[in-house]
């Protein structure tokens, strides 16, 4: 007996048949229907209601992310499906479950699908209400500085906490964001990434670096007025003066509250 209804939204029927393929390895999912195009997956969605959605994000009509602005009940799981990593962070802010880059292998697609099986047991238990109350939120705040960056590893993309972050290294067109003993590398420009971020709490103190503020555990006067910026775990970074002003301003209004 199926406990999960799948509907697959793609507009090449190869990725359409691959997908309902792998979906056959599990019992408890009934694939509902496919889509070719966002404006027939809106149709659909609202006659069929699924528990999952696999969607694609360029379609012909509507894209994925028009598909799911038309929604006007409580969505589907969301699992993306793209040949294309730049649309991950915008897949989620509007909270998609995963984002699967293809060509994806058989064991990515089923590691999502058992993690997406899960999550829907939860909600199933109790916690429905809360994921709605999430979305809902989400629709209310659309300019809310997100809380992750996406980053590509190994085929996948993971979403970094921005709290987990202690410092941001420049190297050439890429950063390499430090989260404790965990380093991940992001293709973006500093300039770009320290536009999204917000500068409560994080402040560049050097052209190659940007600094999470909560880490920050001394600063030591260092030559012609620069600084050595030390933080919690140690690591040393420079301040130099063109940045000084700033972050001690920042500095000395946390410490005033």
């Amino acid at each position: 007996m199926s406990n999960f209804k799948v509907l697959i939204v793609d507009d090449e029927r190869l990725s359409r048949r691959r997908i309902r393929r792998l979906l056959t390895l599990e019992q408890e999912c009934e694939v509902i229907g496919e889509c070719a195009n966002g404006a027939e997956a809106v149709a659909v969605l609202a006659e069929t209601r699924p528990d999952i959605l696999f969607l694609d994000v360029q379609m012909p009509e509507l894209d994925g992310f028009e598909v799911i602005e038309a929604l006007t009940q409580l969505r589907p799981l969301i699992i993306f499906t793209s040949a294309y990593e730049d649309y991950a962070v915008r897949a989620f802010e509007v909270h998609a479950f995963d984002y699967l880059l293809k060509p994806f292998d058989g064991r990515r697609f089923l590691d999502s699908l058992q993690r997406a099986k899960v999550r829907l047991r939860q909600e199933r238990a109790g916690s429905a209400d809360s994921r709605l109350f999430e979305l809902m939120e989400s629709l209310s705040k659309n300019q809310r500085s997100p809380d992750r960056i996406a980053v590509r590893n190994n085929g996948r993309v993971v979403f970094v906490k921005l709290e987990e972050i202690d410092w941001i290294e420049a190297s050439d067109n890429y950063v390499c964001l430090h989260c404790g003993r965990e380093t991940h590398v992001l293709r973006e420009t500093m300039s770009e990434l320290e536009s999204r971020l917000n500068p409560a709490h994080f402040l560049r103190v050097h052209r190659s670096a940007i600094v999470n503020l909560d880490r920050i555990k001394e600063l030591q006067p260092w030559f012609r007025g620069d600084y050595r910026v030390i933080l919690r775990d140690g690591t040393e970074l420079t301040l130099t003066r063109n940045h000084r002003e700033k972050l001690e301003s920042r500095l000395l209004l946390g410490a005033a509250r």
